[in-house]
């Protein structure tokens, strides 16, 4: 019998399965065996086989899958609270990028840090969200803007696991702005500094998919063609931050190379959400940064719902348009700002957002998945949306660990 062996009872699980509301079964055991799922259902079920595990009674609790943040920028230098101080007290965009803010700041401080540096900093934003019951994230790069620092972000990001129980997913994104060095020249920083930084991370097995910033004030779709070209050379899957503060058609573009997600997608019409049907493309809902920016333009909710496309929530956790270090806020934003149901939020950071991540083995309490489950001292579902400010985990379990 292995360390992560063991028999939960006294416990009602919402297993996301799809099997009625939340896939709900009450009065239910789950039996763990080397940290994955063996069995799970109502108690009076159970097999004897698995009688003879090392048992915990969860005190009647309800039982999620662990939580997943399917789309973070966790790991960077610095911080912009100044700027935000600036611009409440009514400093310009102008004013403030004149003043050394904005991404640009960002990217400074991310350049002067080394790896180490860059673990430090994200450690305290990594337990914050820990603390929520997460334990799978998403890790992206796109502060460095040059060879040496992306690769660092990734390295950085891949040694997280070394000082935390959590699974960490990276993406590369080097396109997500043009650095002052290329300015006005985005088509020779995607040939010079990207690809080529792509390659290298991907030699180094850094990367596990490919993103980019697809935005007026980042690239253009035809800018993005040659990256996701050699992305699909790697055998690297495809996502993308798109239509966010207009429709240039980058989701469209992305769902044509068959991509994991589109995420923000604030204006994307139909044709954009029928294409990433069309591809199986998950829709990320990003509300902290819709908040953050004070938009208007909300994501096309009922058009991803009457195109059954999957949509999965996450914090956009960054420097800049989203300082959110909370997936239950985050889910909660999902409900209030965007109608979306608490099972739909739910869904969101379970099922879909694995989804997102490509990752099959995790997102629901089913046999043979990963045993990454989050205890709540709550009595329904609903109130891990419907809540703000109030984090009601007992315990998370990480491949079967408590």
């Amino acid at each position: 019998m292995q360390a992560r062996d063991h028999l939960f009872t006294d416990l009602r699980a919402a297993t996301m399965t799809g099997e009625g509301a939340y896939g709900m079964i009450e009065d239910a055991a789950i039996a763990v065996q080397d940290g994955r799922i063996a069995w799970v259902g109502p108690k009076a079920e159970l097999p004897t086989d698995y009688a003879a595990l090392p048992h915990t009674a969860l005190g009647g609790r309800l039982v999620t899958p662990a939580l997943i943040d399917c789309h973070t920028h966790v790991v960077h230098g610095g911080h912009r609270a100044v700027e935000f101080e600036m611009r409440l007290n009514g400093a310009s965009y102008e004013e403030v990028a004149r003043a050394g803010g904005g991404i640009i700041s960002t990217v400074k401080a991310t350049r002067e840090a080394s790896v180490d540096d860059l673990i430090a900093q994200a450690l305290p934003r990594l337990d914050a969200l820990l603390a929520e019951g997460i334990c799978t994230i998403e890790v992206k790069s796109g502060y460095g803007l040059d060879r040496d620092t992306e690769l660092n972000m990734l390295r950085a990001a891949r040694a997280l696991p070394d000082h935390r129980p959590v699974r960490v997913v990276t993406s590369f994104l080097g396109a997500h702005a043009v650095p002052v060095e290329y300015q006005g020249r985005p088509d020779a920083y995607i040939a010079e500094v990207c690809i080529p930084t792509l390659r290298a991370a991907y030699e180094e097995g850094l990367v596990d998919a490919v993103d980019a910033f697809c935005e007026g004030i980042a690239f253009l779709p035809d800018q993005l063609v040659p990256l996701f070209d050699v992305a699909k050379e790697l055998g690297l899957p495809i996502k993308v931050h798109s239509e966010q503060l207009s429709n240039l058609g980058g989701t469209k573009l992305a769902a044509s190379y068959g991509a994991l997600s589109a995420d923000h997608i604030e204006y994307l019409d139909e044709e954009g959400v029928e294409a990433m049907a069309a591809a199986g493309t998950v829709g990320v809902i990003l509300p902290g940064a819709f908040y953050t920016l004070r938009e208007t333009q909300a994501p096309p909710i009922d058009l991803l719902r009457k195109h059954n496309v999957p949509m999965a929530l996450a914090t956009d956790c960054n420097p800049g348009s989203a300082p959110v270090t909370s997936l239950l806020l985050t889910m909660n934003m999902g409900c209030t700002l965007f109608r979306m149901t608490p099972e739909e939020a739910l869904q969101g950071v379970t099922t879909h957002a694995a989804r997102a991540l490509g990752l099959s083995d995790c997102g629901r309490i089913a046999p043979n998945l990963r045993a990454d489950l989050a205890v709540w001292d709550i009595s329904h579902p609903a109130e891990l949306a419907y809540r703000v400010g109030f984090n009601p985990l007992h315990t998370r379990i990480f491949g079967g660990e408590i």
